[in-house]
């Protein structure tokens, strides 16, 4: 990996293996009282200084994570004489690079655009994501991540909407693969995006529309702090597709963990009535019944959703949680995190908006027993909205609340920042699959693309998995299809689609894999994929490995897999069965790896399996 940095035309670009990956990008960025876009000086170049970092998670890829780069800082100085460093970091997974103002200032300093580019050559192929328009969709909720992606396009396509492409944005150039994000945002700075366009395959830095902000607190915008400053990282994970694949660049480059008691920091699976039932079924006989069914599979929570204050009430909740506390499960409660910036009128709202009124909320719930919060319907990516978020997480801490965000941004690695934010949507989920067989018809596809590109640094409450039927649509994957995502996604707490009548229909040797089904990973391994089309993922959790893959095409196929680090050893497959009517279709079989670690999985269209070792 090499970065050429040319400050006297603010450009960078970078090499991998000798070929070009970025060409001539732009750095720099323009305060209201300063431009860092032209006429630097370079006052001093550090010499490369290695940078080590180690940590643990328990909602992440890895458990034990450890991180290496040789860092250098160029110092430069504008045409005003004010001063603004840029500091590199290369590793063996790709680059990354931020902005650091050094000098001290209690005035507020306020950031009107990014110059930062990323320049592709031509030939380079895409897989990106509309940000859809701020106040449109349903209720005016957008943007909340949520669109189906563009597959293997050419850069310098446009987006279809003005607000441009998310991140993770993953492109292929002629020998390597790149997915671009962004972390450790703090609060000093808002959430950033690709702009629309980009001609000659350069992608600029977007900041968020107008809409985007925290409209019941100071409805801040763009970025704005008092000195020092230091940006979020621009992070390029850059290699073959399996480096991108295990890179752990977007955690470790976060704000690593805040202080806060582990004792109440437990990932987990959920049962949750609302995705195939909807709105009438947070009533108490339906809910005590998906409190058993949690039980039954050895689930620790499950999850009631919108209008449980008025359909089931403070007081039966409470009853409830007791309840659910003897089958040791633990609830969690939908909220609104909504003001006036939509026109969602889903309940409790207006609760989390003030610290005052969170932690009056958030200490009844503790005392309920109540082990977390699903918070919905946020509006953008403003810098008061980041800040929102990272409030409701410090106050969610301190009553020993787990975090989910729905209808949200993406992470950012905000997970590593907060032990207690267990998972956020920021995906075209399941529920979406429920609401229309056209999002049905392209499944496979789109969970295929959410596991490698979604869910690459960050947890993704896609909550997946219907093993038998949804009301009303025709589902297009098979059961081991649905079976094999509750390895291949990655969340703190893992949702899951089935029902307890649904779950009737499985095997028992299905349940019997579920109930015993690891809250955490402590490794990973890519095998085998390409975007949209095949995903193929080992996960280790103590001494066990589980594999499974997910065919993202409605076409047969063979897979040739290499799995020399489990050779010798002898697991067990589940896979598609004959179909038999509307019933869940499985096979169960012993698989051997031999000595040359080479093994042959046949897949149907649309179909998944699992191996337990």
């Amino acid at each position: 990996m090499e970065v050429i940095c040319d400050l006297k035309s603010n450009s960078y670009s970078v090499k991998f293996k000798g070929e070009t990956v970025l060409k001539n990008s732009q750095l720099g960025l323009t305060r209201e009282d300063g431009d860092f876009t032209k006429n630097l000086r370079t006052v001093k170049v550090s010499a490369p200084a290695l940078v080590t970092d180690n940590y643990m998670m328990v909602n992440a890829k890895k458990s034990k994570i450890s991180y290496q780069a040789n860092e250098s800082i160029w110092e430069t100085i504008n045409a005003d004489g004010k001063k603004m460093n840029i500091v590199f970091r290369i590793s063996n997974d790709g680059v990354a690079f931020r902005y650091i103002f050094p000098e001290k200032s209690t005035d507020i300093k306020k950031i009107s655009s990014e110059n930062t580019s990323f320049h592709f050559p031509l030939e380079t192929r895409a897989w990106l994501q509309p940000k859809a328009e701020a106040q449109s969709g349903w209720e005016h909720s957008n943007p909340s991540y949520e669109a189906h992606y563009e597959l293997d396009i050419p850069v310098g396509k446009a987006s279809p909407g003005p607000n441009g492409w998310i991140y993770p944005a993953l492109f292929k150039t002629s020998n390597a693969w790149v997915a671009i994000t962004e972390a450790d945002l703090g609060e000093s700075y808002c959430g950033t995006a690709l702009q629309q366009y980009s001609p000659d395959g350069e992608y600029k830095i977007n900041f968020p529309q107008p809409a985007e902000v925290f409209t019941d607190g100071v409805p801040t915008l763009n970025p704005e702090s008092t000195l020092p400053w230091k940006t979020p990282w621009r992070i390029l994970a850059i290699g073959e597709l399996k480096t991108v694949m295990e890179s752990t660049l977007g955690t470790d480059l976060a704000q690593p963990a805040i202080k806060m008691d582990p004792a109440f920091i437990k990932p987990g699976k959920s049962s949750w009535s609302w995705i195939l039932k909807k709105d009438d079924s947070t009533v108490f006989s339906v809910q005590k019944k998906y409190v058993d069914f949690a039980s039954d599979m050895k689930w620790q929570y499950c999850l009631l959703d919108a209008t449980w204050d008025k359909l089931m009430g403070y007081d039966s909740v409470k009853i409830l949680a007791d309840y659910a506390k003897t089958k040791n499960v633990g609830l969690i409660l939908w909220y609104n995190s909504s003001g006036s910036w939509n026109t969602v009128t889903y309940t409790p709202k207006s609760k989390l908006l003030t610290h005052e009124s969170r932690v009056a909320e958030f200490a009844k719930l503790k005392a309920m027993g109540i082990k977390g919060l699903k918070i919905d319907f946020f509006g953008g990516d403003g810098q008061s909205f980041i800040k929102y978020y990272r409030d409701i997480l410090k106050d969610a801490a301190d009553y020993g609340l787990l975090i989910n965000f729905h209808g949200a941004t993406l992470p950012r690695g905000l997970q590593r920042t907060f032990p207690n934010f267990m998972t956020a949507e920021a995906i075209f989920g399941y529920e979406m699959i429920t609401f229309s067989q056209h999002s049905a018809n392209k499944e496979a596809e789109h969970s295929t693309m959410a596991a490698m590109v979604r869910n690459l640094y960050d947890p993704m409450d896609f909550t997946p998995m219907n093993l038998y039927k949804i009301p009303r649509i025709k589902r297009k994957t098979t059961s081991a299809f649905e079976l094999a995502t509750s390895v291949c996604f990655l969340s703190g707490i893992q949702h899951y689609a089935e029902s307890p009548d649904g779950m009737k229909h499985v095997p028992e040797e299905v349940k019997n894999f579920l109930r015993k089904l690891p809250n955490h990973w402590d490794d990973v391994k890519f095998i085998d994929g390409y975007p949209g089309k095949l995903y193929v993922v080992a996960r280790k959790s103590g001494n066990k490995w589980y594999l499974a893959g997910i065919n993202g095409e409605n076409t047969e196929k063979e897979l040739s897999l290499n799995l020399g680090f489990l050779k010798g050893k002898t697991g067990k497959l589940i896979a598609n069965g004959k179909p038999s009517g509307e019933e869940p279709s499985f096979s169960f079989s012993n698989i051997s790896i031999p000595a040359n670690g080479n093994i042959k999985i046949k897949l149907a269209g649309n179909d998944g399996f699992i191996i337990e070792f």
